[in-house]
C-alpha cells in the first residue's frame, strides 16, 4: 500500500505562485508513475503534470506549459509541483496520483491510470 499527503495549496493572486508537495509513504519503491490532477467545480478531474518516476518522459496538459514544473526528490519521497504565475483558471482542487505503472504511458494522463491518491490540496488563484 502507498499513503499521499498533499500539502501547499493556499490562496495566491493571479501571477503568483505556489509549490504544492506531496510526500509518499508505504511501498514507495514500487512506484513508476507520480502525477498532479486537478478538479474545478463542475468539472472533471483532469491531468495537470505527470512524470515517470526516477526521471525520464513527463507530460504536462498544454495550459500549463511553461508555467508548472513537476519534479521528484527521491531520498524524500516528495513529488512538488511548482506552480507559477498562477491564473484564475488555475483554481481547483490539486490531487497527487501514483502508480506502479500498470498501464502504458500513453494512458498515463487518465485518472484509470493511477491506483493511489492523495486527499487533495485547494489552489484558489484570485484575479
Amino acid at each position: 500500500q502507498v499513503q499521499l499527503v498533499e500539502s501547499g495549496g493556499g490562496s495566491v493572486q493571479a501571477g503568483g505562485s505556489l509549490r504544492l508537495s506531496c510526500a509518499a509513504s508505504g511501498h514507495t519503491f514500487s512506484l513508476n508513475y507520480m502525477g498532479w490532477f486537478r478538479q474545478a467545480p463542475e468539472r472533471e478531474r483532469e491531468a495537470v503534470a505527470v512524470m515517470v518516476s526516477g526521471g525520464g518522459l513527463t507530460y504536462y496538459t498544454d495550459s500549463v506549459k511553461g508555467r508548472f514544473t513537476i519534479s521528484q526528490d527521491n531520498a524524500e519521497n516528495t513529488v512538488y509541483l511548482q506552480m507559477n504565475s498562477l491564473k484564475p483558471e488555475d483554481t481547483g482542487m490539486y490531487y497527487c496520483a501514483a502508480d506502479r505503472g500498470r498501464l502504458g504511458w500513453t494512458t498515463a494522463i487518465s485518472t484509470a491510470a493511477f491506483e493511489y491518491w492523495g486527499q487533495g490540496t485547494q489552489v484558489t488563484v484570485s484575479s
